[in-house]
């Protein structure tokens, strides 16, 4: 059941972008607003699933607390960043720059503050990966029509991916002696504090429809994700795992090209193919 509740915690993952996408479409609801009640919505859940399930809310060292604040709040950065990436560009490129970057920033993360060792085989895939990313940004328009708001998005979308390497860099060390349940609780409240100013600069969310979408992603692709994925690494392997997650990028790629008509044109394509082989390879030398 292992891999199968993995897979499972991706392909709700997956659906992230296009919720926003949903949301942006009904309502004029800022990506700053979707992110905190993604993880304000998350966090109470993923607090009583950590006592119920994780062992408790405790952490017993200092240092420790310091790094989970930290981690949090790179977590509510990554929100802010991932939502504001896909409104600009699309499910398809705005999720594949975000998620599919994150590990090629984590392994440069890793090598300049956890002294991780980069081989050659290493650098060739970060190469791939950020030829990758350079080709699905040009793909969709063609390098003399890009517009300059599909730019900033990826940009964006660049920014989450550095953001969800930090949390996921700071966190590493923490994993081996907290629960990653409580990490993940502790880290979501931290999040949805730091984006907590947002409810003084912006209106509540207008209508029934995108309070429902609002708290689908809080609920499932957030809270009950993370819970069915921290259950399967029980019984999985962190290599077969990583290679599972992949399940996500395709997923938000799927979804963006049947439903929000997202094309990513030849080029985007090879760059998507790029980028996911180079994720592919990272997590299996790991």
């Amino acid at each position: 059941m292992g891999p199968l509740l993995i897979v499972l915690a991706a392909v709700t993952w997956g659906t992230t972008g296009a919720t926003m996408k949903l949301i942006d479409a009904g309502s004029p609801v800022s990506p700053l607003l979707v992110g905190f009640f993604r993880v304000g919505i998350a966090a109470p859940l993923l607090c009583l699933a950590a006592r119920w399930i994780g062992g408790g809310l405790h952490v017993a060292h200092r240092r420790d607390r310091s790094r989970l604040l930290v981690a949090g709040l790179a977590m509510g950065a990554f929100q802010v960043f991932y939502f504001a990436g896909v409104a600009k560009t699309s499910v398809a490129v705005g999720s594949l720059v975000a998620i599919c970057s994150a590990p090629i920033f984590i392994t440069i993360l890793a090598a300049a503050f956890l002294g991780e060792r980069v081989d050659g085989g290493t650098w060739l895939a970060l190469g791939a990966g950020i030829a990758g990313a350079a080709l699905l940004t040009v793909g969709p328009h063609g390098l003399g029509h890009l517009p300059s708001e599909f730019v900033v998005g990826v940009m964006l979308a660049l920014g989450g991916g550095v953001s969800y390497a930090t949390y996921a860099v700071v966190a590493k060390d923490v994993v081996g002696r907290v629960a990653p349940l409580t990490v993940a609780a502790l880290t979501f409240s931290v999040a949805g504090v730091s984006l907590l100013p947002v409810l003084l600069v912006e209106g509540p969310p207008p209508g029934a429809r995108t309070w429902g979408l609002l708290a689908y992603l809080g609920v499932v692709p957030t809270a009950v994700a993370y819970i069915l994925y921290v259950l399967g690494l029980r019984t999985t392997s962190v290599v077969v795992s990583g290679v599972l997650t992949l399940a996500e990028p395709l997923t938000a790629t799927l979804l963006g090209v049947l439903f929000f008509g997202d094309r990513l044109g030849p080029i985007g394509t090879l760059g998507a193919a790029l980028l996911l082989g180079a994720v592919l390879w990272l997590t299996l030398r790991r």
